[in-house]
């Protein structure tokens, strides 16, 4: 199914519309994808063209073979079986492109599936297994604690230790990435889709689901004495190198999901004892800096979905289509 104006479906003409206006948060605050955005250029300045999260990243192209295994939950043609086409995106958060690869920050890593009937799907993750906000509210104030103080020019400390204190919901992000050094490489990592998404079959039967990436290359952390003594940037170099070599792959991994788990909060992670299942290979072939790459103009919207793939009422996920959307104007436009 393409996503058109004329033919949108009822999920994400509901979300779109629900978003046309300020959503209501928590403690009767209202967040706007407007104040998210400026809140980032406040925090990290504008860089004209440019995105205003996720700035500095680095693209790739692939394939993806998805399994047919998946078709007793969805009817999306990307498990097909076929080869269909991916636009990849390596990168880190924020708006800062100077931060260096060795910053205990998440690392992302988005897809654009390219699908034979010309529609599309796009998948957002990040290699934290939880996010670090329940809901707009939390990131927006997460993004203004991090502004420099004029003073120092680094977020002040205090401000950070307030942020924490006063949103729980920050805190399983936070203390993965205070216990786990970053990975070696952009092909050393798991990638977490992060929110929960829902599976549609055939027989229009709905299943709780949330993915992620495992590395066929394996998991491996920076040591500490590498995180001191590594370069400002390798990551991109790294891609590059791997890709010469040859052929990069992550399984994609489905866990399914029964009622009552969380389904609209990403900072709540799924009891490990859930039913997981391989549903797909991503193969990374090529990767490039990504100034006038194709990756570079893409939004990567997280709810463009193929038929059987839907959005939960996750406050978070529903709010960043908009907040894209402000960013990849802006950045269309040259400002």
């Amino acid at each position: 199914m393409s996503i058109k104006k004329n033919n949108l479906p009822t999920w994400l003409l509901s979300g779109m519309l629900t978003l046309a206006a300020p959503l209501c948060m928590a403690a009767e605050k209202e967040v706007t994808a407007d104040q998210v955005v400026s809140a980032l250029e406040s925090t990290f300045g504008v860089h004209s063209g440019e995105r205003r999260n996720h700035i500095k990243g680095t693209c790739a192209t692939g394939e993806f073979v998805g399994s047919p295994e998946a078709n007793t939950y969805t009817r999306s043609i990307l498990f097909s079986g076929k080869p269909v086409s991916v636009i990849a995106r390596f990168s880190l958060p924020g708006g800062n492109p100077e931060i260096p690869d060795t910053a205990k920050v998440p690392r992302g890593m988005a897809l654009e599936f390219r699908l034979p009937d010309g529609s599309l799907q796009h998948m957002t993750m990040l290699n934290t297994p939880v996010f670090g906000a329940a809901s707009p509210q939390t990131f927006l104030d997460n993004i203004i604690a991090k502004k420099p103080d004029p003073a120092t020019g680094k977020p002040d400390p205090e401000k950070i230790k307030a942020f924490k204190a006063s949103h729980p919901d920050s805190l399983p992000q936070s203390e993965f990435l205070a216990k786990n050094n970053p990975p070696v490489s952009w092909t050393n990592s798991s990638y977490f889709g992060i929110h929960t998404f829902k599976f549609v079959n055939r027989d229009n039967k709905t299943t709780l689901v949330r993915w992620r990436f495992v590395p066929k290359d394996g998991e491996k952390q920076m040591t500490d004495d590498e995180l001191k003594s590594s370069p400002p940037k390798f990551l991109e170099q790294k891609l590059i190198e791997r890709t010469i070599s040859g052929p990069v792959q992550w399984d994609m991994i489905l866990t399914i999901g029964i009622p009552g788990d969380p389904e609209d909060n990403p900072t709540l992670s799924w009891p490990s004892d859930r039913k997981e299942i391989k549903v797909g290979t991503l193969t990374i072939t090529s990767a490039m800096p990504q100034k006038g790459a194709e990756c570079e103009k893409i939004n990567f919207d997280p709810l463009v979905m193929t038929d059987g793939i839907e959005p939960t009422s996750d406050p978070v996920l529903l709010f960043r289509s908009s907040a894209y959307a402000i960013s990849f104007g802006k950045r269309l436009s040259g400002n």
